[in-house]
């Protein structure tokens, strides 16, 4: 069983935290809704630097670029981005997600 130190030395919101404490500026990608298989759960953070550095995962990787460039987007601007991605949407192919669901992604800037 893991132990407590290195479940938080995992955990995007920690990491984030601790980002924000050197001085990055971070933003995080929330999944906040899913319908039919999506890779990730209601829940799932992935956290990103200005530098494009990040942790955690909102998509089981099939969406992660975009999420993430939209995400530096976000730090640049501070405006807050809902996204969605499905097997419907033509993005959501680009960026590989097949799998016959579709996920609603909230990025913010933290701080």
């Amino acid at each position: 069983m893991p132990s407590k130190f290195l479940d938080e030395a995992r955990d995007p919101l920690i990491i984030a935290e601790g980002w924000m404490k050197d001085g990055k500026d971070v933003a995080i990608a929330t999944v906040v809704e899913t319908w039919g298989s999506a890779p990730r759960p209601v829940g799932s953070h992935l956290v990103i630097d200005a530098e494009g550095t990040f942790h955690g995962s909102v998509s089981g990787g099939c969406v992660e670029g975009a999420v993430i460039s939209e995400a530096l987007e976000v730090i640049g601007s501070g405006q807050a981005k809902m996204l969605e991605f499905g097997v419907a949407d033509e993005t959501a192919w680009q960026v590989g997600l097949s799998c016959g669901g579709r996920i609603r992604v909230y990025v913010e800037r933290l701080g």
